[in-house]
């Protein structure tokens, strides 16, 4: 087994990357007891980091509360990957109406590429990963998520090509130009405070030309969204998480000059109330078989300048900046 990878995050370091995401320096020379900046200006610096900083520290502690929570809910014994789900992805025929499958179209091979998984949770995604060849690093915030992702790749039998590490984002100690591909499933909505750090992070950590890919849910339309909320839909969400609005992917796209994004989940919403606990594969045939007439109809309909900016969710994919070695 690959294992966990443990981070001690310091003040300092926490303090020294904020001041590099404020463009200002504060680092000392070795003997050095006083700033190199006027007394005011770097007092004031001082405590607006303090500032964010202490926000930073109760958002990671609330997210970690409510995944731990969650962790609590998983079974005692990891499940086994369903075959179905594998044959599904692993399928060279992917169809790229399902938002998914359109994911792993873009990938392609993953035999022996290394791939960052962020926002690993339980560690589904990480485990579908390793088995089609990847290695993979998953990432979490909630030591319970991340306990449950170990037992899970163990019980798969992808110990050997999985290693984990609970850490928030922003502190993530991980090598530089290493990841051949970036994945997100559903995360960057949970750090629309620290986005454009994050992505800068994330496209640190990805090879020179390396891919990184998102599925996030979206909110283009703010007329669909006041509709949103008059409709009584309970949801297991996060006090600050909010789906992605156009300022947040400029801000994507100005990490990923190459953005590109694929629409989902127009008619496809009504999956939540069709699909058995949500799963496609386990589904009765009658039901899956009109979840993919609304796939087929959304990727129809979100294609049409009128209606693309109804969707729900979206795929961002593109290159990290750089050229391959």
């Amino acid at each position: 087994m690959l294992g966990r990878i443990s981070t001690n995050t310091t003040d300092r370091a926490t303090i020294a990357q904020l001041c590099r995401k404020h463009t200002l320096a504060c680092s000392f020379a070795p003997g050095q007891h006083s700033p190199p900046a006027p007394a005011a200006k770097y007092s004031k610096l001082v405590l607006n980091v303090k500032t964010e900083v202490n926000a930073r520290e109760r958002r990671w502690r609330e997210e970690a509360r409510f995944f731990d929570e969650r962790a609590s809910r998983n079974p005692s014994a990891p499940p086994l990957l369903d075959p179905l789900a594998l044959g599904r992805y692993t399928n060279p025929k992917l169809r790229s109406r399902f938002n998914k499958e359109y994911r792993f179209l873009v990938l392609g091979d993953l035999t022996g590429k290394q791939v960052l998984d962020v926002g690993c949770g339980d560690g589904a995604n990480s485990v579908l990963l390793a088995k089609m060849g990847a290695m993979v690093t998953g990432i979490d915030i909630s030591p319970a998520s991340i306990e449950f992702a170990e037992r899970r790749a163990e019980a798969n039998g992808v110990s050997d090509r999985t290693r984990f590490l609970c850490s928030p984002l922003e502190s993530a100690d991980l090598p530089a130009k290493h990841f051949d591909v970036i994945w997100g499933d559903a995360v960057l909505h949970h750090l629309i405070a620290e986005l454009d750090f994050a992505m800068a992070q994330l496209c640190r950590y990805a090879k020179p030309g390396g891919t990184l890919l998102f599925a996030e849910p979206v909110n283009f339309s703010p007329i669909l969204r006041r509709l949103r909320f008059t409709i009584p839909v309970h949801t297991d969400a996060t006090p600050d998480e909010r789906p992605l609005e156009p300022a947040e992917i400029e801000i994507v796209r100005h990490h990923i000059p190459g953005l590109r994004i694929r629409r989902f989940s127009f008619f496809g919403r009504l999956d939540r109330l069709l699909l058995k606990d949500y799963n496609f594969e386990r589904s009765h045939p009658l039901r899956r078989c009109i979840s993919d007439l609304m796939a087929r109809a959304d990727a129809v309909c979100l294609r049409l300048p009128l209606l693309e900016n109804f969707c729900g969710t979206a795929v961002l994919h593109g290159k990290a900046p750089g050229q391959p070695g």
